[in-house]
């Protein structure tokens, strides 16, 4: 039987997703185009190896339009014959990257992958890609006949649900700062993180950045406590009364630029050139939910995941749960009923960013790493995604 492995992970530091922000200046090809030559260098094999690419990136219109993975595969110099394509489920997108590569090479179809992801959203902004459009269209908007909301609301749904409180929203979000504050100082995020060069817009001039830019250190309960809810408006709350408004910027993933990259092997296509597969993909699964709560996918992603492995929640020995807002780790937990010491042992979303379409594979990069630190076996990661969506993917440390 096939196996698909892990061989070896990379991402750029992620930086503040806004004019003069420490990678604002890079277009998005050419950051990919760095983490993917960075990819291949850290694991010694030759580009023209990989039979594909799968990007994963949500906003694709401007400097991110026309399959910005064919274009980083070209712009990192790799030979032509190897093909790429960009893909978009949302912010897990990148994490449907690696799913497609795993499941390529399992069927005989690669031998070796590439699953990235890149988002440079001070370049491109959120929502680009509608063009100022609707894109939900007539019969959409029949079945949700009161309307769409934003995931900001999505995420005040779910801790109106939940029983979730502005003081659990606000110790959630400053723990994820302590924690990527330790793990930043302990070196943790080192062996994952490309140094990469500093381009704020003016060109380069030799700096480097080495860490993720928007970690607040200090960040407290109390500094939380003073900021306003923020999504708060009168004819939201008059359709949602049950809503307490308890989701702040603080809250909150941040907007972001980065990319990040997997390389994926058939186990004996690793062996035969050498190299050492550091973990194996398990299991995998995606799940749809309620739109309009949109961000609780999570959960039953994580049951069929766990189902599939024919595992418990208890097995896993460290989860990454992509931190879009505190109520959708929260509610999972309460779900579930994971250990939240094991959960983003070094920080997340809301400390260290979301560079949407790059996060998926920036959470495989920082999950393999973890288990090594802890020296787990075991590994969730589990993200949800805008539409009311969720991937899931479990897996087990080799090395």
């Amino acid at each position: 039987m096939r196996e698909a492995v892990i061989v070896e992970v990379v991402r750029t530091p992620i930086g503040k997703g806004k004019a003069g922000g420490a990678l604002s200046g890079w277009h998005p090809t050419d950051l990919l185009a760095e983490t993917l030559s960075a990819l291949v260098e850290r694991a010694g094999i030759d580009p023209g190896e990989v039979d594909d690419v799968i990007t994963g990136c949500v906003s694709q219109a401007g400097q991110q339009a026309f399959n910005v993975g064919r274009n980083a595969v070209l712009a990192a110099g790799f030979p032509e014959s190897v093909p790429a394509t960009t893909i978009d489920r949302q912010c897990g997108s990148s994490q449907q990257s690696l799913h497609f590569a795993a499941q390529g090479i399992m069927a005989g179809a690669y031998d070796v992958a590439i699953a990235s992801g890149v988002e440079v959203m001070s370049r491109v902004p959120m929502g680009s890609s509608s063009m100022g459009q609707n894109p939900l269209g007539e019969r959409m908007r029949d079945r949700y006949s009161e309307g769409m909301v934003n995931q900001g609301i999505g995420a005040e749904l779910i801790a109106a649900n939940w029983d979730i409180s502005r003081d659990d929203v606000d110790a959630f979000s400053a723990e994820s700062h302590a924690r990527a504050q330790a793990a930043t100082e302990d070196g943790r995020y080192s062996s994952e993180i490309h140094p990469t060069a500093v381009d704020r817009g003016e060109g380069t001039n030799g700096e480097t950045i080495d860490r993720d830019e928007g970690i607040r250190p200090g960040t407290s309960v109390d500094s939380l406590a003073n900021l306003k809810p923020a999504f708060y408006n009168e004819k939201t709350a008059a359709r949602f009364p049950e809503i307490n408004w308890v989701v702040t910027a603080g809250g909150a993933s941040q907007i972001s630029d980065g990319a990040s990259a997997v390389l994926v092997m058939e186990r004996s296509k690793a062996e035969k050139l050498g190299l050492t597969p550091r973990a194996r993909v398990h299991a995998f699964a995606v799940a749809g939910s309620d739109p309009i709560f949109m961000l609780t996918g999570v959960i039953p992603a994580t049951a069929q995941v766990l189902e599939r492995a024919g595992m418990s929640i208890d097995d896993i020995d460290a989860f990454e749960v992509n931190e879009a807002f505190a109520p959708v780790v929260l509610a999972w937990q309460k779900e579930t009923g994971a250990d939240l010491a094991k959960v983003n042992i070094n920080g997340g979303a809301i400390a260290n960013g979301h560079p949407l379409g790059a996060s998926g594979s920036k959470l495989t990069s920082t999950l393999m790493n973890v288990l090594d630190q802890v020296d787990g076996r075991w590994g969730l990661q589990t993200m949800c995604e805008g539409g009311g969506m969720a991937n899931a993917t479990i897996f087990e440390r080799l090395t």
